[in-house]
This record gives C-alpha cells, sequence and structure tokens, in this order.
C-alpha cells in the first residue's frame, strides 16, 4: 500500500497496523491470542467494562522499573568518576500519592512546583528533607509552608524571593537550604513553549547576574547556599545542550568557589521519550554515561572538586508507562483538497485529557485496543469531542480500515503531562487513573462525575439552601 499524501513525511505505512512498537509502548503491554491490547496481564476491554472511558491506564511495573533504573544508572556512573547524584522525580509530569510512594520507595528525592503538589507528596509520607520546591512566583504562603516543614531545598527563581524566604527561615528559626535557578542561554532543540533556559523567558537569573545574587544569599544568616540550578527545556533527544550548559555553570561555580561552598550543581531534566515509532531518545543507560563525562571533564579542566550533581526526570519515568484508552464515537472520511481523503475517528475524550497535541502539536500513535484488524492500512485522525477545531488527540497514524464505532483504541506515552494538564473543558470530568499490575486493575486517582463538577458550583448551593428556608413571611 503507498502512503497517503496527507500523511507527514515521516509517517511510514505500516507492514502491520496493529504492532505495538517497543519503543513506544509500556513494557509489559502486548496482544493477547484473540488480538486484544493486554496492559500488565488486563485485557483492555475489561478495563474500559469497569472503569469507563477515557481512561489513564499505568503500568505500574513499568513506572517503578524505569525510576529504578534511572537512579541505579546515575548513581553507577557518577560513582565510577569519583561524584555522587541525587535523583529527584519532576512531580509535574504527573504526581498523585500513589505515584510519590512509587518514586520514594525506588530511593528518588520529589521536586514540587506548587502547594498542592508538596501537599500530595506530605500526604504519601515522603520526607521533607527529600523535597525540592520550585516556581518562578511561589506565594508567600508556599514558602512559609515549605519552610516550616524543613524541606530540603528552595530554588530561587527571582531576586525577591531571596528576602522572603530568608525571612520566612528567620521567623521559624532554621536555616533553609536553597538553590538558585540560572538562565544559561542555552537552547534545548525542542519547542519553543518547552525550551526554558533562553534570555527572553520568565525563569530564573541571567548569568551575568548569579554572582551578585550568590553574594546577596550568602549575606542572609537564614539561608545556606547549595548551588546553582538549570533547566534547559523537555523532550530532548541529545547531550550537546546539557553539555554546554554545564561548561557555562561550571565557570560560574568555579568562580563562586572562592567566596564560600558550592557543593551541588542541578542540571535540571527533560530527557526526551519516544511518542512515535521514529523518534529515537537515548537510553539512560548513556544519558548517565553522558553526564558523568561531563561532569567529570568539567571539575578537572577548572581543577575544582566534583560537586554532588542534581538531575530531575519526570517524563522519562512515567510517561512511557501510561496508555489512555477511548472509545470510538463517531467518524468521517473527509475529502482534502479535493482527491485524498483522511479519516477522522472521534473519541470521547480530547484536549480536556491530552492538551498537548493542541498546545505543542506533539504527535502521539494510537492502535486498536479491542482487536486487531487484517484490514488494510487508513490515515487517520484521532479527533476530541470537544467544540474546538484544534482537539486532536493524534494527528496522523495509520489504523486498519475497519476502525468502528464501539472500537476502543489506545493512545501509548501519555503518562506525563495528561492528567497533570486535565482540564473540565466542556463541563467534561477529568478521567479516573488505573494502575495495573500483575493481571489487577485498581483506581488510584477516581475519575470525577458530574455530581462532582456541580459540587463546586455556588450556584447549585444557594438554590439548594434557599428551598430549605422558609419563604419571608412565612410561620415558622
Amino acid at each position: 500500500m503507498t502512503s497517503n499524501p496527507l500523511a507527514p513525511s515521516w509517517l511510514a505505512v505500516p507492514a502491520d497496523a496493529n504492532e505495538l512498537a517497543a519503543s513506544v509502548w509500556s513494557k509489559n503491554s502486548a496482544r493477547d491470542a484473540s488480538g486484544e491490547l493486554v496492559i500488565a496481564g488486563v485485557p483492555a476491554s475489561a478495563i474500559a467494562a469497569e472503569f469507563g472511558t477515557p481512561v489513564y491506564v499505568v503500568d505500574e511495573a513499568d513506572a517503578r522499573g524505569r525510576a529504578l533504573e534511572i537512579r541505579r544508572c546515575f548513581d553507577d556512573e557518577f560513582a565510577s568518576v569519583g561524584g555522587s547524584v541525587k535523583v529527584y522525580y519532576a512531580g509535574k509530569a504527573f504526581l498523585s500519592i500513589e505515584v510519590a510512594r512509587w518514586m520514594n520507595d525506588a530511593g528518588l528525592n520529589i521536586d514540587v512546583a506548587s502547594g498542592g503538589e508538596l501537599a500530595v507528596a506530605l500526604a504519601a509520607g515522603v520526607a521533607p528533607a527529600r523535597l525540592g520546591l520550585h516556581g518562578n512566583n511561589k506565594s508567600l504562603a508556599e514558602i512559609d509552608r515549605a519552610v516550616s516543614i524543613g524541606i530540603g531545598a528552595i530554588v530561587i527563581d527571582s531576586e525577591v524571593e531571596i528576602s522572603r524566604i530568608a525571612e520566612a527561615a528567620t521567623r521559624h528559626g532554621v536555616v533553609q537550604p536553597v538553590r538558585l535557578r540560572i538562565n544559561s542561554g542555552v537552547h534545548a532543540s525542542t519547542h519553543e513553549y518547552l525550551a526554558t533556559a533562553r534570555e527572553d523567558q520568565k525563569f530564573g537569573i541571567p548569568l551575568v547576574d548569579a554572582a551578585a545574587h550568590v553574594a546577596l544569599i550568602r549575606a542572609e544568616p537564614s539561608l545556606s547556599f547549595l548551588g546553582l540550578h538549570s533547566h534547559i527545556g523537555s523532550q530532548i533527544f541529545e547531550s550537546s545542550g546539557f553539555a554546554e550548559a554545564a561548561r557555562r555553570l561550571f565557570a560560574l561555580h568555579a568562580e563562586l568557589l572562592a567566596g564560600g561552598p558550592v557543593p551541588e550543581l542541578n542540571l535540571g531534566g527533560g530527557f526526551g521519550i519516544a511518542y512515535t515509532s521514529v523518534d529515537e531518545p537515548l537510553p539512560i543507560a548513556e544519558i548517565a554515561a553522558r553526564f558523568a563525562q561531563i561532569v567529570s571533564e568539567g571539575a578537572a579542566a577548572l581543577g575544582i572538586p566534583i560537586p554532588v550533581v542534581a538531575i530531575e526526570p519526570g517524563r522519562s519515568i512515567i510517561g512511557p508507562s501510561t496508555t489512555t484508552l477511548y472509545t470510538v464515537g463517531t467518524i468521517k472520511d473527509v475529502l482534502v483538497d479535493g482527491t485524498d481523503v483522511r479519516k477522522y475517528v472521534s473519541v470521547d475524550g480530547g484536549m480536556s485529557d491530552n492538551i498537548r497535541p493542541s498546545l505543542y502539536r506533539a504527535d502521539y500513535s494510537v492502535r486498536l485496543a479491542n482487536r486487531s484488524s487484517t484490514a488494510e492500512p487508513s490515515l487517520v485522525r484521532i479527533a476530541g469531542k470537544h467544540c474546538e477545531s484544534g482537539d486532536i488527540v493524534v494527528h496522523a497514524d495509520y489504523l486498519p480500515g475497519d476502525v468502528t464505532p464501539g472500537d476502543l483504541v489506545g493512545v501509548p506515552a501519555t503518562g506525563a503531562y495528561g492528567w497533570a494538564m486535565a482540564s473540565n473543558y466542556n463541563y467534561l470530568g477529568r478521567p479516573p487513573v488505573v494502575a495495573v499490575l500483575d493481571g489487577v486493575a485498581r483506581v488510584i486517582v477516581r475519575g470525577e462525575t458530574e455530581e462532582d463538577l456541580l459540587s463546586r458550583d455556588a450556584g447549585v448551593r444557594a438554590e439548594a439552601a434557599t428551598e430549605t428556608q422558609p419563604a419571608k413571611g412565612a410561620q415558622s
């Protein structure tokens, strides 16, 4: 079969439109003898029957295994060069009490970016000393709570936060460890809105102003300077950006050592994952080896000790572990430019459960989940049910041409920034998150019902209260 002219150049017609690319699907995803998608021993149809669709399905063993792999690879590589590493799970990718416990069990620290994420980590029983707080506009309440519980580190993102954190630490009678986020000017090869170390954006302190800010931190008796922090972007497939950012930070790090200790260097996260079969992210073992080499060579070149290195992976742990299941509703063959046909397959979710395709034009893959098929592959666009023309879940992939209403489809690699960025647009409830392990499925985040949504509407409560009050002038 020849490629549909409407398909992007990178997308080839699959030899088998039922195949599950190992690089994209969670490690315990496979088809059974009947052709149905089974995740960690649980058939897709059984998950849909019990929990409904849309539903996020997390392969628990895969998520736990990726967390352990990252920690072990980085520990081993840095030990080989005489260094050590702190691995923080970037909670913004997806955080729930269960996931926080999985990360804690794997020996990871957790990075949070709001008071709400902090509350989740604490509810999971994670020790405050193993938490870090990020954010370009932390509220006074968030800072005070973090300091009061003994949080392990707060990342300072602007000059005013120095005095705010110092005042909170003084008030609570503690010395608060802090890092200073640096805008290194390094641009990762990624979407413009995912790049977080360019000069003209909201995060961090310009490199040229860093030394002056560190002096202000060191002048506060209630603050302890841990080191510099950098994050150059997300969904990064190469190491050259990290190497250049590290080179610039090392020069500053060495300069700062003249004024006092600088025990750590945080190089952030952003390691890419495969969303389609053509994506080729670096293996974690190779990333760890390159990081260790970059850091050891940088320290040797400047004649300084190797600092404790911190990293913050999130997507690379939780992203590949999760698949979203949808039910097909309507199907339309749309004639484009009068000659070519694109099949629009609409599902019962959309931008409310995965905003990334609309926000970043991110690409995803899709496969039939309740069955396999020998029908010829057909180019499809998986559309959501929202009142937006840009409500797309999968821009382009091939499904068997006999896809029909009522079929289940699975979209893999949705664990990062799917539920975390979900909304109630068009008054849809956010879907449940279900963990599957050894043939057992269980809810780890309950889905929202219409009653949940209405319970927050003050108009409903006011109306109910009015109905229970006697009318004016009525006898009591």
